[in-house]
């Protein structure tokens, strides 16, 4: 579990794209991660 502060951990995501996202190659920006169930989606 992370704490508020804590430094998150490298992962890999997808993005909307279809690419994926390495959260190392981001380093130095804002990052938001916004997670929706597929349910809510079209297709």
């Amino acid at each position: 579990m992370l704490n508020v502060g804590d430094i998150a951990p490298d992962f890999t995501a997808k993005a909307h794209t279809g690419e994926d996202v390495r959260l190392s190659s981001l380093s130095g920006k804002r990052v938001v991660l916004w997670f929706y169930p597929k349910a809510d989606t079209p297709g």
